[in-house]
């Protein structure tokens, strides 16, 4: 298959946390996301929305069955992609079990850097492109996506850097020209119960709100080195055992798991914060090449004082501590453990109030809310809160990596990216992290480590 590469979008290097909301228009001038038209509401005259799945793990078969569990019209899994063959075939034979609502035929599934172009060009305009792959390709592949005049689900992480943060930004503001919808993977804020208890944050129920809390165990903080013969793209990328571990290919198990985490408390806290601090820690094993570190703690701090702690560890759940009473936000699983406490401890024995059972988990809530806004044309476009939430996870990161406070402005005006090379990426080739001449591979220590 011939390579084409997509170029990065235009950024200046130093841009205001204002204009950083008002990018996508100008960085998209002149690009490949160039051009006007207006999309159909849906997809042709059968009223069939076809998805090209793209990324075949488990997260792009989760979400083509959130797809088919929507009422209101027919869906239609058409195309499918992923850098892998078998990894397309395998995920084609788990999704028959919805039957006639899968055709993908062989000539339909494809494979390589540049498959998820063949899948989109099966759409027509109105139909769905689901990126579903790691973070470091979608911002190319939204690019693409919106310039066919598709409509978009992308799975979180977004993007593993600012500059790639820059780029789907600017994506997401041509697709609101073109009228395309756009839904993200945090997928919290579609839940009813969690809807119903920022009400009564917001109604002052719970007072003052200084401190969320929130926690989730991780991992993935150790990998070994590969032979002296590997192909290190294919390495890097093969799958979690491995690409979780690298910062340009998945952001790193921060931004993989602990977003969700991170977006909620934005959410209680109304707003983006300030600054953050944060802390980690290398495991003391012998060869370990992985970037991520354990035990991540990180405190951001909010403009009205406020502060939000997440630590990746501890258990699943997410707390907010207002001044009149203490609240759950979420529990294990992303469950919506929603309830208020009396006082302001977090007491089981003193809950006063709790949600009332969600109709469906927030995964199927987004599709439930995704696909009738496309049926029915109305406004939807999740592209810029899913990159501040992005940026709010690597300014975290970034703070713990570093060992100093990292601010907004500061992660909001960087153009800094782990590598130049993920659009041009081959089997065989060079890959954007490689050991050194004495063999040691970059690993986030402090004094020597910048990525904003």
């Amino acid at each position: 298959m011939n390579r084409q590469t997509i170029p990065t979008q235009p950024a200046s290097a130093k841009t205001s946390r204002r204009d950083l909301l008002k990018l996508g228009g100008a960085a998209a001038a002149g690009s490949v996301l160039a051009g006007a038209g207006v999309p159909w509401v849906h997809a042709a005259e059968d009223n069939t929305i076809r998805l090209a799945l793209i990324g075949c793990g488990g997260r792009g078969r989760g979400a083509v069955g959130n797809a088919m569990g929507v009422r209101g019209g027919p869906v239609k899994l058409h195309a499918m992609a992923d850098l892998y063959e078998d990894r397309v075939n395998g995920s084609h034979g788990a999704l028959q079990r919805f039957a006639d609502r899968v055709d993908v035929p062989p000539e339909r599934r494809f494979a390589g850097f540049d498959a998820y172009r063949d899948a989109i060009d099966c759409l027509r305009p109105g139909d769905v492109a689901m990126l579903t792959a790691y973070a470091y390709c979608r911002p190319a592949q939204i690019e693409y996506a919106v310039q066919k005049g598709v409509h978009v689900f992308m799975e979180k992480t977004f993007a593993p850097d600012p500059a790639g943060c820059r780029r789907i930004l600017a994506a997401g503001e041509e697709a609101k020209k073109k009228n395309l919808k756009i839904a993200a993977g945090v997928q919290c804020r579609h839940s009813v119960a969690r809807q119903a208890l920022i009400e009564k944050v917001r109604a002052g129920e719970l007072g003052d709100i200084p401190l969320v809390r929130a926690t989730r165990g991780c991992g993935f903080d150790y990998l070994g080195k590969p032979s002296a013969d590997t192909d290190l793209v294919a390495f890097q990328l093969r799958d979690s055992r491995t690409g979780m571990h690298f910062l340009w290919a998945s952001a790193g198990i921060l931004s993989e798991f602990i977003i969700h985490q991170i977006d909620e408390c934005c959410w209680v806290m109304d707003g983006w914060p300030v600054s953050a601090t944060g802390t980690g820690r290398r495991p003391d094993r012998p060869n370990n090449i992985s970037q991520n570190l354990g035990r991540y703690s990180i405190e951001y701090t909010f403009a009205g004082g406020g502060k939000a702690v997440v630590e990746g560890f501890g258990p699943f759940a997410t707390f907010i501590h207002g001044s009149k009473r203490a609240a759950q936000f979420s529990g294990r699983g992303h469950r919506a453990t929603v309830h208020t406490y009396k006082g302001t401890d977090v007491d089981g024995g003193q809950i006063d109030w709790r949600a009332g059972r969600e109709p469906t988990n927030p995964w199927q809530a987004q599709w439930n809310n995704f696909l009738p806004a496309i049926r029915e044309d109305r406004p939807f476009n999740e592209a810029e809160r899913a990159v501040q939430a992005n940026l709010t996870t690597i300014m975290g990161r970034a703070a713990a990596h570093m060992g100093r406070t990292v601010t907004w402005e500061e992660v909001t005006d960087s153009n800094f990216a782990f590598s130049p090379i993920v659009d041009e990426l081959e089997f065989g080739g060079p890959a954007p992290v490689e050991p050194d001449e004495d063999g040691n591979w970059p690993v986030p220590l402090t004094g020597n480590w910048v990525e904003v």
